[in-house]
């Protein structure tokens, strides 16, 4: 299943400036999801970080990998209307920068879960090359 713009909102409450995925291409409902994030030189926080060699926060990418897992755990019928909070991240890896012109393809397999809590293992790549990876705990609750 994919999604554009208009459908994620229609799962995410995250908007602009905060909403970090552009499309997803690939989803199981509770299981995975595939999305991606077209990092340009347009965003606002590369004006100050770094202003000599833009870079993207790692914790925006961190956020961004969140949000796909989110879509994945929200897109179930169960779960629709709800909130995905971030709980923890372990063995969170950096291993490339992202930058802009960059195209960012995040991958999210949820590894564990029980009641609203679950595991997703998280991956952000570019050009086929691991720039992060990491397994974020979440918890799915109303929105209060």
């Amino acid at each position: 299943m994919k999604l554009g713009i208009k459908e994620i909102q229609k799962i995410l409450p995250h908007r602009y400036p905060f909403l970090l995925v552009d499309r997803i291409e690939e989803l199981t409902p509770g299981e995975s999801a595939v999305g991606y994030k077209a990092f340009t030189y347009d965003e606002s926080f590369f004006q100050g970080h770094f202003p000599v060699e833009p870079v993207a926060p790692g914790v925006l990418l961190l956020e961004a990998l969140a949000q796909v897992g989110a879509i994945a755990a929200l897109s179930l019928e169960e779960n629709k209307g709800k909130v995905v909070y971030l709980g923890g991240m372990n063995n969170v890896k950096f291993k490339r920068k992202v930058v802009p012109g960059d195209l960012f393809r995040m991958e999210c397999q949820m590894i564990k879960r029980k009641g609203p809590i679950g595991v997703g293992k998280v991956t952000g790549t570019v050009d086929g090359k691991v720039a992060v990876s990491a397994e974020i705990t979440f918890a799915i609750g109303d929105p209060e």
